[in-house]
């Protein structure tokens, strides 16, 4: 009510009722790792492949694991990627004093051995002469190629000493991957996913750091930050692990980063092969960052609740170890490093590389459906859905129409997602046991939240019988 005098009509607007949910963006990938160019220890969107040129060409950039993991992720045709690259160009960089290159007679080009090169010096074989930029030669800094310019002073196919700097990603170190908060209050590395929400309205919900997730410390790390965003650590066994060896990882006598049991971390075992365009072969990529992928795809395509097992994986050519599968063999090596909470592929007659696994690390440990990967994210939505939905009640007075009114929200989006599909069934209830007044008095309310999202079908049994009695139909047409 208004508290200064009137003298006339007036009309005060009361809001009421339920308030529709928004949904919270599920197919967010947070991609920390190292880049030669693009902005440094700052979360940058990446929606496509044009955006992601901004962080190096993937065919150029060996050993930078960004703009691999983003061609990984974009093959497999959806997701939103939140990246923060640790490399700085300024601190990250390696000199070479004097490297020997021939120019070729047909290109008047030299490839240096390193890309992303700069504070390059010229000389002639002799070392005696030092050459002019832009007058003798130019220098092609991205793909680390000396160019001759025809009407200078070097002589076609000669032999040149070469000195130059280069971004070195070698010399990033797994604190600086990890990051920290700086005293400026600036987060950096895997810390600055906390950033994310305020900045752009949503948190990563996949965490991967790919290469550097192999290290323990690093793999901790991300299945802490999973924990506080509600997100899933993707993390991979290193390269050369048998299987043997990545199941032996589970336990305590295991040597790689696969002793946990957190219903955050999914663990991915092999690497898988990749044509690499720049030198015309096969190399070996982390299985991570396509699994990201897929689950970004199918989360668009079918929804969070569907599993991203049995998915064909785009953009790969074979594995790093060929893993025996068949659909119906306990025996397999895919079944038995599912068996063991380890996400790996099946590759049978044709069917194509699939990702093969249901479950997160909390498997076997723990028997709770939160073990399935998919209803550990649908949970995690409906949970943060609700929250942040909730912030519109905060403050409101306490009385039947505010417990009415959050009932009633829950309850209709809830309804939503059994809809979809996403939800067998579920509601919202207010108890008044768990709400005493003394509780009340303190300004705080219980709700229950019940529900039950879907599980995967990952085993199916036909029972036969061989009855017979179905002989006696024989010669009855006749």
């Amino acid at each position: 009510m208004a508290a200064n005098f009137l003298h006339g009509v007036e009309t005060i607007e009361i809001m009421k009722g339920p308030r529709p949910i928004r949904q919270v963006k599920t197919a967010v990938v947070g991609l920390i790792g190292t880049a030669p160019t693009g902005a440094v220890n700052e979360p940058v969107i990446v929606l496509s492949t044009r955006d992601a040129v901004q962080f190096g060409d993937a065919a150029v950039a060996a050993g930078f694991t960004i703009p691999q993991a983003l061609d990984a992720i974009f093959d497999q045709g959806a997701g939103t990627v939140i990246v923060i690259n640790v490399c700085d160009p300024a601190i990250h960089r390696t000199a070479v004093p004097e490297e020997v290159v021939a120019l070729s007679t047909i290109t008047s080009r030299a490839a240096l051995a390193h890309p992303y090169v700069s504070a390059v010096v010229v000389k002639s074989a002799d070392g005696l002469t030092t050459y002019d930029l832009n007058d003798d030669y130019t220098v092609d800094a991205e793909k680390g190629e000396i160019v001759r310019v025809k009407t200078g002073d070097i002589a076609a196919g000669a032999s040149l000493k070469v000195a130059y700097e280069y971004v070195d990603p070698a010399k990033v170190t797994p604190a600086e991957v990890i990051g920290t908060v700086t005293a400026g209050g600036q987060r950096t590395g895997i810390q600055a996913l906390d950033d994310t929400y305020n900045r752009f309205g949503f948190d990563a919900k996949l965490v991967l750091a790919p290469v550097y997730c192999t290290l323990l410390s690093i793999s901790t790390e991300m299945i802490a930050m999973a924990h506080k965003l509600r997100a899933m650590a993707i993390l991979d066994a290193p390269i050369g692990v048998t299987v043997q060896q990545a199941v032996e990882g589970r336990g305590p006598a295991g040597t790689i980063n696969f002793n946990t049991s957190s219903e955050r971390a999914i663990l991915c075992y092999p690497h898988l092969k990749v044509y690499d365009q720049a030198t015309d072969s096969e190399r070996l990529e982390p299985f991570s960052q396509r699994l990201a992928g897929v689950i970004c795809r199918k989360d668009t395509e079918n929804g969070y609740w569907w599993s991203p097992s049995n998915t064909e994986i785009m953009g790969i050519t074979g594995v790093e170890r060929a893993i025996t599968a068949r659909v119906n063999d306990p025996q397999s090596e895919a079944n038995l490093l599912n068996e063991n909470g380890i996400v790996t592929l099946f590759n049978s007659f044709g069917t194509g590389l699939r990702t093969w696994g249901n479950r997160s690390a909390a498997w076997p440990s723990m028997t709770h459906p939160k073990n399935f990967i998919n209803v550990r994210r649908t949970a995690d939505v409906l949970h943060e859905s609700v929250e942040y939905s909730m912030l519109q009640f905060i403050d409101y007075p306490i009385n039947d129409a505010l417990i009415d009114a959050i009932k009633g929200s829950v309850d209709a989006f809830i309804r939503t997602l059994v809809s979809r599909g996403a939800l067998i069934d579920g509601s919202c209830t207010y108890d008044p046991a768990k709400n005493p007044p003394t509780e009340i008095a303190l300004g705080h309310l219980t709700f229950d939240i019940t529900f039950m999202p879907p599980t995967p079908a990952e085993r199916i049994t036909f029972e036969s019988f061989i009855d017979i009695e179905l002989l006696r139909g024989l010669g009855s047409g006749q």
